[in-house]
């Protein structure tokens, strides 16, 4: 019998007819529509973009004037349209690619659906989640512009309260958030912060 995930739902469906390479993309869309994160001419950085649906959302709301840029060990899977996109294969920690991403700032907004590969034990996922997380806010703290925005996808399980109360110190503004798009089977929420101070 199939599980869950290898099932194709609503979202799954709905994203192939879109064009958007995964499911995943509805929840930034939810996310943009409740905390308006994404505007025209904006420059925005997608940390483990791949295989790009999060991108290409970004290059269409940003348009013919904005600059995405994303990163991933993974390739693409995208042709956007709309905004200049530019994308990095590789390991958006190693400090050669981080100058890379910052050469092309700073942004307006730094967004990251990134994951580790989950092993089934909540606990190991939930930290590897949190470093990889701590990582993603150490980076927004340097490339972001006063007053931008950050989306960070979190596991719950851990020690996300740190993250959460780090980046309250960071921005004006920062909220807690399960989009509808997230399976129910799912331990995964995400963080917005909104306001860099």
């Amino acid at each position: 019998m199939k599980n869950d995930r290898s099932r194709a739902d609503f979202y799954t469906l709905k994203a192939q007819k879109e064009g958007y390479p995964a499911r995943s993309v509805y929840k930034l869309k939810e996310i943009d529509e409740k905390f308006r994160i994404l505007g025209k001419g904006q420059v925005v950085a997608d940390i483990g973009a791949a295989p790009g649906s999060w991108s290409l959302y970004a290059c269409r709301k940003t348009g013919k004037d904005g600059r995405v840029v994303g990163i991933d060990l993974k390739e693409f899977q995208i042709n956007p349209s709309g905004a200049v996109f530019v994308g990095f294969f590789g390991d958006a920690f190693d400090p050669k690619n981080t100058e890379k991403i910052a050469a092309a700032g700073p942004y307006d907004t730094v967004l990251s659906d990134a994951a580790p590969a989950t092993t089934g034990n909540r606990t190991v996922d939930a930290g590897a989640s949190f470093e990889i997380v701590e990582q993603v806010v150490t980076l927004a703290q340097t490339i972001l512009k006063k007053g931008g925005s950050l989306v960070v996808k979190v596991f719950q399980g851990g020690d996300e309260k740190e993250i959460f109360d780090r980046m309250k110190e960071m921005f004006e503004i920062v909220k807690s958030f399960k989009p509808e798009a997230c399976r129910k089977i799912s331990f995964e929420t995400y963080f917005i912060g909104k306001g860099k101070k």
